[in-house]
């Protein structure tokens, strides 16, 4: 008994047959057409799958085979989307989001999505900035040796935090003055932890990822060892493929 179809993306030419890519469950990847559209899937061989990092890379690998083999412009869906038969892609994804689906191909054309990450050590900025405001320093080695009323506690403790942002906002507008130009559309996104200060995706042209990452370079090397920079340029375009839901 068949499960359903396990879907990892759409395509706006079909995948050859010749090409072999695995996809979970090790399932050969193929392609369905449907109203134009051309669906990656592979044979599901579970009603739900489990959100590891196995199958989480796994999914990723379908998305990035098929554009190292030439399918750059590509619709990537979101993982675990198992569907029983095809009426259920018409029905859900077609027939509501059938231009959508139109327009972010044409946006997506000659185009990428990179990101930028960036990481600091707060408890290393924190002293940096105390060592570069010796009064503030000053306020925080007396209190080290006696007890404080809240009310001390709390204004060392906003004085610390104002300029930690101020620090913080210096780097982000680095960044953003740096890499924004080069980009047709910026989306910046809530930090994932408590060290990543910078957590941003980029739209840009093909032939233009050299260049970008040229400037990311630039900029890291103007802080030194201040900060860890993941910067990802080869990535299936989930920040700018986005459908929005219908009002």
């Amino acid at each position: 008994m068949s499960l359903g179809f396990y879907l990892y993306g759409i395509l706006p030419r079909p995948l050859p047959d010749t090409l072999a890519i695995a996809g979970l469950d090790r399932e050969p990847v193929h392609n369905q057409t449907i109203e134009g559209f051309h669906f990656l899937y592979s044979e599901a061989k579970q009603t739900k799958y489990l959100t590891s990092r196995r199958n989480l890379l796994g999914h990723e690998k379908v998305l990035e085979e098929a554009m190292n083999a030439g399918f750059r412009t590509l619709l990537p869906l979101h993982f675990g989307l198992v569907v029983k038969t095809w009426d259920t892609v018409i029905q859900d994804l077609i027939t509501p989001y059938q231009e959508k689906l139109e327009t972010l191909f044409q946006k997506l054309e000659g185009r990428r999505e990179v990101s930028v990450k960036v990481f600091w050590e707060s408890k290393s900025e924190i002293e940096a900035l105390l060592e570069e405001n010796p009064s503030l320093k000053q306020m925080r080695d007396a209190s080290l040796g006696r007890a404080l009323s809240m009310e001390e506690v709390i204004n060392i403790g906003q004085m610390i935090e104002s300029s930690l942002k101020f620090r913080k906002q210096a780097v982000i507008a680095a960044f953003q003055t740096g890499l924004n130009p080069l980009a047709e559309e910026v989306i910046e996104s809530d930090p994932m932890t408590e060290e990543m200060i910078y957590n941003t995706a980029y739209l840009i042209p093909w032939d233009r990822e050299m260049e970008f990452s040229h400037a990311v370079e630039a900029i890291d090397k103007t802080f030194g060892d201040r900060l860890r920079i993941r910067y990802n340029n080869f990535t299936a375009p989930y920040t700018f493929a986005q459908l929005e839901s219908e009002g």
